[in-house]
């Protein structure tokens, strides 16, 4: 009886410590996986800044290579082709460019610099982009900046 008794209680204390290891395990798990997600955010963060300071390369070269008074047609051409080519980089890497003409305004996404009374365009909807915005893996890196349309009745109306 005693050693039946002794080995019960051999039993329990081995699933105790069976029962802390297998949470231990569980919190390493967990911890593994939090300080992955923390580096793979603070990876992300760096690359955004970088991506912002590529865009400013690929804004320049793509104004530039647009501009009518650009006097040699090959080096327009090759500036066109650089730029082409930073941006498939860049939006094989995540980024991906706002597409704002036509669109109703939206402030996570845009940056409205002006209002524009037209009667031809619906009221909130943008009708020039002057500067391009960007996504990068499904968040805004930097929002378009845009003018919208302000309808002629929507002025009396305010006013």
């Amino acid at each position: 009886m005693e050693l039946e008794a002794a080995l019960a209680e051999a039993n329990k204390k081995a699933d105790g410590y069976l029962n802390q290891l297998r949470y231990a395990r569980a919190d390493l798990d967990n911890l593994q996986k939090q300080t992955q997600r923390r580096a793979d955010e603070a990876a992300e963060r760096a690359n955004g800044r970088l991506i912002q300071e590529l865009l400013i390369v690929l804004d320049e070269l793509t104004i530039v290579a647009c501009s009518s008074e650009a006097k040699d047609a090959k080096l327009t051409e090759g500036l066109a082709m650089v730029s082409g080519k930073l941006a498939k980089l860049l939006e094989a890497e995540g980024v991906k460019p706002i597409e704002a003409l036509g669109t109703p305004f939206d402030p996570y996404k845009h940056e409205v610099v002006a209002e524009v009374e037209t009667p031809e365009e619906p009221d909130g909807h943008v009708i020039e982009e002057i500067r391009r915005g960007y996504t990068y893996k499904g968040r805004v890196l930097r929002a378009s900046m845009v003018k919208v349309a302000r309808s002629s009745e929507s002025g009396k109306k305010k006013g």
